[in-house]
């Protein structure tokens, strides 16, 4: 097994041992997008594979909550297998993290369906998200750190800044995969089981980067360390202790937060909502994100570039200040751009459901077994399946909920004590007439094709993505420089895993309930805006910034 030396330059450019190490280390945080984009992007062909036996809008939330699943685990990820790192090295941790990330989206491939196996089904599947989030919680920070710990100084930002380019180009590469499975196969073949394909093609980047990998050798500091005896044994117990702690929940609260509810909101978010609410057509929605990723990836370069001449922290805050200002304003020239028909028709015949607030529920059965009988409950899930916003108006105690759009007034009904035929007479009854009543009023079925401006749509994503590439091009050097080595790969990881998993992984969900609760379309951007605000004070206030400090220590 053949091993790489290093040496660095007098001018700091990157030699072929530098180029080697950046590649290999890149191509785990290619697995975790790749496989992020897989699943946010096939999220409602998954709902139908592996949640069809609970109901359409319970079903698609259970995939999404699935996915975050994934996420939820990274901390305890981040604890194992970063003091796995501190203590036996960071090359053999994150070889064993990527055979265990590679693996399970390779097998999701191959997971028989809800109708093959039952609730086997998507208990493997959550069980598989589990094993592959423990995976991730190990396998950044050890990248990271790796590629930091080679690196020369005054060139933390550009070299790590790589590893941040190249999870892009996972995403990039699956929307591509995602697209030529879609064109080649047909949409129905694609909805059947051409979906699986893209995960089972994960297999070929596991065996590259596996093999890449092993002719890795270990970290300069991290030897150094061991051979000085200047190592941790307990490095899981030594980062939760005292100052160390409190500076994680600092950097937890006042930098990877901020950088996961953008980073996810700009990439993952944009996408649900093209396709969510503006009813654009899945393929053109993830060209048009392919387009915009394509056309940003180069200022993650940039940005980690940029913070080792002036700063990472004050790039990271900027991009979190940015995104809170113009998300509002952003989304809704989004609107304007990609499908001005619901626009229109919103701003000239407004949906509004006059109901007795009391009996309107949150409309989220975790078992599948629950019946929304209410005239209320009707009426709003009928405009959310549809994708109609609206919003719910004070009526008298116990009256029938109705609709109104425009001048035109559509009944609800009570379902409670219905029969099962009466229940789905009335159903049917009521969707037709709802449906012609919105067709009348302008609202439209799907994005015309003909009306989206896709200069103007483009312009938009690729200015959420470069608020994507301001946060997240610094924040690994960022996060390396802020901790000792003895404790490094502990200590970042975890920061950063509880910010991305947890504030990050779940923005899909929180966001989607959000919308699916208030019948505002745009109510799901308050929390990636809330959390990236409390970042911008947080930071400003407690973290110092890092650029020049001596990470040898």
């Amino acid at each position: 097994m053949s091993s790489t030396t290093l040496h660095h330059s007098p001018t700091g450019e990157l030699s072929k041992g530098h180029k080697k190490i950046i590649f290999a280390s890149s191509l785990g945080t290619v697995f975790e997008w790749y496989d992020f984009y897989l699943y946010g992007s096939l999220a409602a062909i998954i709902a139908k594979q592996f949640f069809s036996g609970v109901n359409e809008t319970t079903g698609f939330i259970f995939a999404l909550l699935a996915f975050a699943a994934g996420f939820a685990v990274r901390p305890f990820g981040a604890a194992f297998f970063g003091s796995l790192g501190d203590r036996i090295g960071r090359k053999y941790t994150f070889l064993v993290t990527i055979v265990i990330m590679g693996l399970s989206t390779f097998i999701v491939g191959i997971l028989p369906s809800y109708a093959a196996i039952g609730i086997a089904a998507p208990v493997i599947l959550i069980v598989l998200r589990l094993a592959q989030g423990l995976a991730l919680g190990g396998e950044y920070g050890g990248a990271a750190t790796y590629v930091a710990e080679h690196a020369p100084d005054g060139k933390r930002g550009l070299y790590t800044s790589f590893i941040q380019t190249t999870a892009t180009l996972g995403l990039f590469l699956s929307l591509l995969v995602i697209l030529g499975c879609r064109l080649s196969l047909g949409t129905e073949a694609f909805e059947a089981w051409g979906w699986r394909i893209p995960f089972m093609v994960s297999i070929v980047l596991l065996g590259v980067s596996v093999w890449i990998r092993l002719q890795l050798s270990e970290s300069p500091l991290f030897q150094q360390m061991k051979s000085e005896g200047k190592g941790s044994k307990t490095p899981f117990r030594d980062s939760i202790k005292g100052g160390n702690l409190r500076l994680m929940l600092l950097v937890l609260l006042g930098a990877t937060a901020g950088q996961a509810v953008v980073w996810y909101g700009g990439q993952f978010y944009s996408l649900f909502f093209l396709t969510q609410s503006l009813k654009v057509d899945g393929t053109t929605a993830n060209l048009l994100i392919a387009v915009a990723l394509a056309l940003a990836t180069p200022f993650f370069i940039f940005f980690g570039w940029l913070s080792d001449k002036i700063g990472r922290k004050k790039i990271i805050l900027a991009g979190c200040l940015l995104a809170a200002l113009t998300y509002f304003p952003l989304f809704r020239a989004l609107t304007h751009a990609a499908n001005p028909a619901i626009e229109e028709a919103q701003q000239n015949a407004p949906a509004v459901v006059h109901a007795d607030p009391e009996s309107c529920s949150f409309q989220f059965d975790p078992i599948g077994k629950k019946v929304f009988t209410g005239s209320c409950d009707i009426a709003a899930a009928a405009l959310a399946k549809a994708g109609i916003p609206y919003e719910i108006v004070p009526a008298p105690a116990g009256s029938v909920a109705k609709i109104t759009v425009g001048g035109t007034e559509v009944e609800s009904y009570e379902a409670k004590g219905l029969s099962k035929d009466e229940s789905k007479s009335r159903a049917d009854a009521f969707t037709k007439l709802l449906k012609s009543t919105l067709t009348a009023a302008g609202y439209p079925e799907k994005a015309d094709p003909a009306r989206i401006n896709i200069p103007l749509t483009l312009g938009i994503l690729w200015v959420l993505v470069l608020y994507v590439t301001m946060v997240y091009g610094p924040i690994a050097a960022y996060l390396v420089e802020l901790f000792p080595t003895r404790i490094r790969y502990t200590s970042m990881s975890l920061p950063y895993h509880i910010g991305n998993g947890w504030f990050g992984g779940f923005l899909p969900t929180i966001s989607f309930a959000l919308v699916a609760g208030t019948g505002n379309m745009f109510a799901g951007l308050w929390y990636p805006i809330v959390v990236a605000v409390m970042t911008v004070v947080i930071g400003t206030l407690f973290l110092r910034e890092t650029k020049d400090v001596d990470i040898s220590q």
